[in-house]
């Protein structure tokens, strides 16, 4: 160097910069590659004379600078990138990336040079930079101002730098024209990775990640295959965040997401682990040579926006080199030999063992908190919020979305408007579909087609581009976006069974499908299940098929928009009619004993459909559905709602004038009677028997009539008018036989029955009852109730005779609960709770009453015909016992389950096995034959 050049002294900037690559540029370009070389060395002289930079050495490709002004140098490193960057280069392959770096500190020049650390830390700040950045340290930033028209400064935080103990603050130079996003600088302490950072705690998964951790420990492909909004990049980040250190080469995070060229995704990950194209080389192959010696894990997330090119890239990568392993997220799995598919499953409801919140309510209180500015749920929302992640099945972005809401709402508030999902969750943003651009190769969404190489130089991007980019992380805003990416995915037969399925708000099996299509639909179920659109739950009698709720609320307003709602939903009801005849039935299409349990699963596809049939469909076919849920609601608890039902159904009639025959409407009046008395609702009780019974007489069908006219005597029963009951009561069932219709008057017979033991005409009622049995079980709706053993029972009971009571009491309770009538089976329990206590086992007693009166409770029952007997023995027992004795075993039997009262019930000693039993009166024991013995004291059953 010239003794003539003046080197700036004190406060000195020093610039680092090169060629990132170089080595592989050079063999690349070949005879190329001078020219190249001049012209990055021409426009680095030619910034730096119109600044005041002072060149010391240029070696290779290498350029060694001193300003004495820090805000000087960032202007000419920003000048030098952007002349680069809009240079013609012979191809877009021979670009130069140009890393730099800055430094400032105290200097002293001595003999034409610069002997000080500060000049090897910008040398090593220079060497953590990658191609097209421009790094500079914490001392640079400080003295650099004013900065650059539209720059900034973007702080990477600390860093340790190769042959420095103290760690230095890095910043980028962030201006337009400049590229901004860049793997982590290249420094001594960093863990070769380019994971995004999270800016909200990981929730949950536990189990989720050990197993997964596993699998990739002995896999090398494994896919996360799952719903969009399931939680799969948050999972996969978090996981490979965990085993960073176990790869020396790195682990590299490539989003599909916004490339939509299939050819760009080898472009996409070798962009990232810092490859440029070579020419006449397909990128593929470069890529293959540069991890063939490596052991690195590559994370390719959203797959499925390019399956076969991301099948491709990943099956030339694990057969190029054996340290590859790959961890891919995808909607659907990729089909390659070896791939590991593991579906995630949406965020357990269930509170944890020990009483801790599930994991969907844990995320719902963390995120809430967060949106409330820090304030955590009160514990009063505690039951809201989990209604609210139980509606959301758990999907964690749904979740997210909901705390969103409840800035503004209350749990409460948002529980109750999730009807409708996704106005409730993405009601007020807006919604990210681009319109399409006309004449250009991108039309709209994630089919834009995204210039790896454009941005790479850091040239702007096309506005259709910068969109594909932008919906491509705006997919996940509303749930409305992130199932649209997945539903344009779907051909015509799988898009249709996707819509057609949303009729149905349960799981279905691969029968219930066909039959709703009326083809085979194999095909597009499997698709949907592929993509992750349909949950495939295997179990031993067969798959069944399940669609979560956020996505049935899409495929809702599909089938809306498609014009099918009305064929789709009227085919839904058939179905549950179908399904509803068919557990009437046995195997060979005759009537059997009806069970209750039958229609338990079905609870909520005939509500769908009531539903429908309520505001869509047709009435009539809404009051056949009610008909069949008649005996269900009862003994569930649920006359409320079958009277809601009933009322909407009438609704609907006096809006479409639909005809519906006067038979029908007495059985729905007479239904709604019972219900209506059930329900305490007395006055209407009568009223809609008043009306069944007139719809009865002009329908002119004499078995239909003794059913109505049967159940008049209960609302008279119910307002005390005991004696004008039991007199039609004898009327209906002298005229039914008459009529020949004996066996439809049989809730007469019962009725009369209850009469006449409330008024002590026993030995009448038990006659009565003794003609009623073969009835009764003739007729698969009544028998497996029981009621002539249940009304012989209390018979018994009030005979004293505590051996019939046992006998006919043990089987009507285990008849009810074998077929679900439960709501009896706690009259059931109550009796047998009498006939403990007349049998000497008073603790009992009051056990199986606390139990009984827990369950009636929470089915918000009336007290019944016997409510007052109940009430009278229960007295009867605290006298007996003592307040404190009754309290507690009452209090104990409360604690118990119907099943495990019913179960207490039927353990209870059948009285001709007590030791003072009649029966064995005289009879000689062999305690008694070996010996002297005092009388063992009688057990005690808890």
């Amino acid at each position: 160097m010239s003794s003539r050049i003046h080197l700036p002294s004190g406060l000195v900037t020093f610039m680092f910069t090169d060629i990132e690559g170089s080595t592989r540029l050079a063999q690349m370009l070949g005879a190329g590659y001078r020219p190249v070389l001049s012209d990055h060395r021409r426009l680095l002289r030619a910034t730096l004379a119109a600044s005041d930079g002072t060149e010391l050495f240029t070696e290779g490709d290498s350029f060694f600078v001193a300003f004495a002004d820090a805000s000087a140098a960032l202007d000419a490193c920003l000048a030098a990138q952007r002349a680069l960057n809009s240079h013609e280069w012979p191809t877009p392959e021979a670009t130069p990336r140009v890393r730099m770096g800055l430094h400032t500190g105290h200097a002293e020049p001595l003999a034409g040079e610069y002997a000080s650390a500060e000049v090897h830390r910008a040398a090593r700040i220079a060497a953590a930079a990658h191609g097209g950045q421009v790094l500079c340290s914490g001392a640079t930033a400080k003295y650099a101002a004013p900065l650059p028209p539209g720059a900034s400064l973007l702080d990477l935080g600390l860093h340790r730098l190769r042959g420095f103990d103290d760690r230095e603050r890095l910043f980028q130079l962030v201006a337009p024209g400049l590229e901004r996003q860049f793997p982590r600088p290249r420094t001594a302490d960093a863990i070769p990775h380019n994971l995004p950072t999270q800016v909200t705690s990981f929730v949950g998964r536990r189990l989720e990640r050990a197993e997964l951790d596993r699998l990739i420990e002995e896999h090398r492909l494994v896919t996360v295959v799952g719903a969009g909004g399931g939680g799969k990049t948050r999972l996969a980040v978090e996981l490979a965040g965990g085993v960073v250190e176990s790869y020396p080469d790195g682990v590299w995070f490539v989003d599909i997401a916004s490339v939509t060229d299939p050819g760009l995704v080898a472009f996409a990950v070798a962009a990232v682990l810092g490859l440029r194209p070579e020419p006449g080389r397909p990128m593929l192959e470069t890529l293959v040579e540069f991890v063939a010696s490596r052991r690195m894990l590559v994370v390719l997330d959203t797959c499925d926006a390019q399956p076969g090119a991301c099948a491709e890239v990943i099956s030339r990568l694990l057969t190029g080199g054996s340290g590859v392993r790959v961890l891919a997220t995808s909607r659907e799995s990729l089909g390659l030999p070896g791939e590991v598919i593991w579906r995630i499953p949406p965020l357990s409801v269930e509170p944890v063992p020990g009483g801790g919140p599930s994991d969907a309510v844990a995320l719902l209180l963390d995120r809430t908190a967060a949106a409330r500015g820090g304030r955590r749920a009160s514990p009063a929302e505690s039951a809201d919020l989990q209604r609210v992640v139980t509606r959301l099945d758990g999907l964690p972005l749904a979740i997210e979305l909901a705390a969103a809401r409840l800035r503004v709402l209350s749990a409460s508030q948002l529980a109750e408007r999730l009807d409708d999902v996704l106005g409730a969750l993405d009601a007020g943003r807006d919604d990210v579909e681009p319109a399409p651009v006309v004449g250009r190769r991108w039309i709209a969404n994630q089919h834009d087609t995204v210039d790896l190489a454009a941005a790479a130089r850091g040239l702007a991007l096309p506005a259709g581009v910068r969109a594909a980019q932008r919906s491509a992380t705006q997919r996940h805003v509303t749930m409305q976006a992130t199932v649209t990416w997945s539903y344009r995915t779907l051909g015509p037969r799988a898009a249709r069974l996707l819509r057609w399925l949303a009729v149905f708000s349960g799981p279905v099996d691969l029968t219930t499908v066909e039959w709703l299509l009326d083809d085979d639909a194999l095909d597009p179920l499997s698709v949907l299940v592929d993509k992750s659109m349909i949950q495939a739950e295997p179990n031993v009698s067969g798959s069944t098929y399940r669609m979560l709720d956020p996505i049935r609320a899409y495929a809702a307003r599909r089938l809306v928009d498609a014009g099918e709602e009305q064929t789709a939903r009227d085919r839904h009801v058939a179905w549950s009619l179908h399904a509803l005849q068919r557990a009437y039935l046995g195997p060979d299409d005759r009537p059997v004993t009806l069970s209750l349990y039958a229609l338990d699963p079905l609870a909520d596809e005939l509500r769908a459909a009531l539903r429908w049939t309520a505001t869509g469909g047709s009435a009539r076919h809404g009051l056949q559905l009610a008909s069949g849920l008649d005996e269900w609601w009862r003994e569930r608890g649920l006359a409320r709602e079958g009277r809601l039902w009933l009322f909407r159904l009438y609704g609907r009639i006096a809006e479409t004038g639909e005809r519906i025959p006067e038979a029908e409407l007495a059985a729905a009046y007479h239904m709604h009677s019972q219900h209506a008395g059930a329900d305490g609702e007395f006055a209407e009780e009568l009223r809609f028997s008043q009306r069944a019974e007139s719809a009865a007489r002009q329908a002119g069908d004499a078995g239909l009539l003794a059913r109505v006219l049967a159940g008049r005597a209960a609302p008279l029963m119910d307002m005390g008018q005991l004696a004008e009951a039991e007199r039609v009561c004898r009327e209906v069932i002298a005229w039914a036989e008459e009529e020949d219709v004996a066996g439809d008057a049989l809730l007469a017979v019962y009725s009369l029955a209850e009469l006449l033991w409330r008024r002590g005409a026993l030995d009448e009622a038990a006659e009565l009852l003794g003609a009623a049995r073969p009835v009764e079980a003739a007729r698969p709706t009544e028998r497996g109730k029981r009621s002539v053993d249940m009304l012989l029972g209390m018979v018994a009971l009030a005979r004293g005779d505590l051996v019939a009571a046992h006998d006919h009491l043990v089987v009507a309770l285990r008849s009810r609960m074998s077929y679900g009538f439960l709501a009896r089976a706690c009259d059931t329990v109550n009796a047998i709770a009498v006939r403990c206590a007349g049998g000497g086992d008073p603790r009992t007693a009051a056990r199986l009453f606390g139990a009984a009166q827990l369950t009636r409770s929470a089915m918000r029952c009336t007290p019944g015909t016997f409510g007052a007997y109940w009430l009278q023995e229960q007295s009867a027992l605290r006298a007996l016992l003592g307040d404190a004795a009754f309290d507690a075993a009452y209090a104990a039997g409360a604690e118990l389950s119907l099943e495990e009262a019913a179960a207490v019930a039927l353990e209870v000693e059948h009285p001709d096995l007590a030791v003072d039993s009649i029966r064995f009166a005289g009879v000689e024991s062999p305690a008694q034959r070996s010996g002297p013995r005092h009388a063992p004291e009688k057990s005690e059953k808890q």
